[in-house]
């Protein structure tokens, strides 16, 4: 999508490269924009790949433990579940405590 976007700008900047001189002031603005266009489309193209690409190895360093790292057993944290069966009111949404 991003690929598509970006050659929709780049036409449409060759367009009005070829057009400038008849262009009125005003409306030359809109090269300017174009050139954005094609910057910001060609960034997107290198960025969400490599943002994929970063995503994938923090997953898989996550899934497998490092020596010296304890394991998710054994991470010491503490439940804090007290086997209470009570219901908070943030658990049922629309109630109220107040009566």
């Amino acid at each position: 999508m991003t690929a598509v976007i970006t050659l929709g700008w780049a036409l449409a900047l060759i367009v009005l490269l070829f057009v400038r001189s008849d262009l009125p002031g005003d409306v030359r603005w809109w090269v300017w924009t174009c050139v954005l266009g094609v910057l910001m489309g060609l960034f997107g193209l290198w960025y969400v790949p490599f943002l994929k690409h970063r995503r994938e190895r923090l997953a898989a360093a996550r899934a497998r433990p490092e020596e010296g790292q304890p394991s998710d057993s054994t991470s010491g944290c503490v439940s804090r579940d007290n086997g209470s069966n009570t219901v908070s009111s943030t658990d049922t949404p629309g109630k109220s405590t107040k009566s």
